[in-house]
């Protein structure tokens, strides 16, 4: 029996940093990661701090919509 929404699913972090200033998407692009979070115990937007290759530093990624 499986359930209709899993708990675990699959999120996309991006940079917020890069976001803000608009860096030039065709040249470098947005620093993106992939990752999976419990519904249950954290049902808000998610926030790490990820190093950003674009950025060349430690930034906030924040959860972005599929």
């Amino acid at each position: 029996m499986a359930k209709g929404k899993d708990v675990r699913v699959r999120v996309i972090l991006e940079c917020t940093s890069c976001v803000r200033n608009r860096v030039n998407k065709e040249l470098m692009g947005i620093s993106r990661y992939i990752t999976q979070k419990n519904r249950h115990n954290t049902p808000s937007r998610l926030e790490l701090i990820k190093f950003c290759p674009c950025c060349y530093k430690h930034t906030i990624h924040g959860e972005i919509k599929k």
